[in-house]
């Protein structure tokens, strides 16, 4: 079952972060990036129309730091399972993870993975690990401690840039211009899969019910605005029903209910999450 998980604390909204002081500005935004408050100091002071701008020039402070800031930012990074003190930011993203309930066998592989690491290249093994499960953390642990230096640093900011991203949407409401559509294509007959029911679960646990029109899409975005938020979706398209009345199928339908899992991790853009089917083979994609 996918974690159809909304966060629920308040957050401010954009035009509220640029009306505050420097001071105030900056406090909001100095968990974003690590016990690192010098990002959040170096921002221009402009108004910021969205949250990907906002993210971008938060990216573009990081970038131009010299390499002793960077190394310094992924210092202030702590251990993965490790015993020192973490931020309220990272407590929330290891227990979201599982890493706060490790069986001892898992806690000595991370111990031991987290000596390793340490030892190789002097900074903390770092990884976006709030949609993360115990599994996937250790497989790219394990795989990045083989890393050579020069690639390993890369990868750890890139994760960096993943964190704050995702911070920043805990603590900023984002600019309202995102929303999802869908198309159905009967790809057995070559036309539009028109009047095939459709059902959407949210990140909310909202589920909205739609059927496609004759072209085989939406009459409407299926989600839009304050509405569409980061987290986890789910499509499920009722294709046996469909090609009950489309097309020669057997008694017992190869394919019946499809369902459709897929993330969404920028709000303010738009997801087209489309659907090619017949009785029996389907596929999607992220179009635009």
């Amino acid at each position: 079952r996918l974690p159809f998980t909304a966060d629920s604390r308040m957050k401010i909204s954009l035009r509220e972060l640029c009306r505050l002081d420097r001071a105030s500005f900056e406090g909001v935004l100095s968990g974003v990036y690590e016990s690192s408050a010098w990002v959040a100091e170096r921002l221009p002071t402009t108004a910021f129309l969205s949250l990907t701008a906002l993210g971008e020039a938060l990216r573009a402070v990081v970038e131009s730091s010299s390499d002793e800031e960077k190394l310094a930012l992924l210092r202030a990074h702590p251990d993965l399972a490790g015993r020192a003190a973490l931020t309220t930011e990272s407590q929330q993203e290891q227990e979201r993870a599982g890493l706060n309930s490790l069986t001892a066998a898992e806690m000595e592989q991370f111990r031991s993975l987290n000596d390793q690491y340490a030892r190789k290249f002097s900074w903390p093994f770092i990884l976006a690990v709030k949609n993360a499960t115990k599994t996937t953390i250790l497989s790219a642990f394990a795989k990045r401690v083989e890393n050579e230096r020069s690639s390993e640093f890369r990868e750890c900011l890139a994760q960096v840039h993943k964190i704050a991203w995702m911070r920043l949407l805990d603590k900023v409401e984002h600019a309202p211009t995102g929303f999802l559509t869908c198309h159905v294509l009967d790809t057995a007959n070559g036309t539009p899969a028109a009047g095939m029911a459709i059902s959407l679960v949210t990140p909310t646990g909202a589920k909205l019910d739609f059927v496609t029109n004759a072209d085989g899409r939406l009459d409407r975005p299926a989600v839009k605005d304050a509405d569409f938020v980061a987290g986890y979706y789910e499509w499920t398209f009722y294709v046996g029903d469909y090609f009950a009345v489309n097309a020669a199928t057997p008694a017992t339908p190869f394919l019946n209910v499809v369902p459709i899992r897929f993330g969404v991790d920028n709000p303010e853009q738009h997801y087209h999450v489309p659907l090619l089917c017949s009785p029996w083979t389907f596929s999607t994609y992220r179009g635009s």
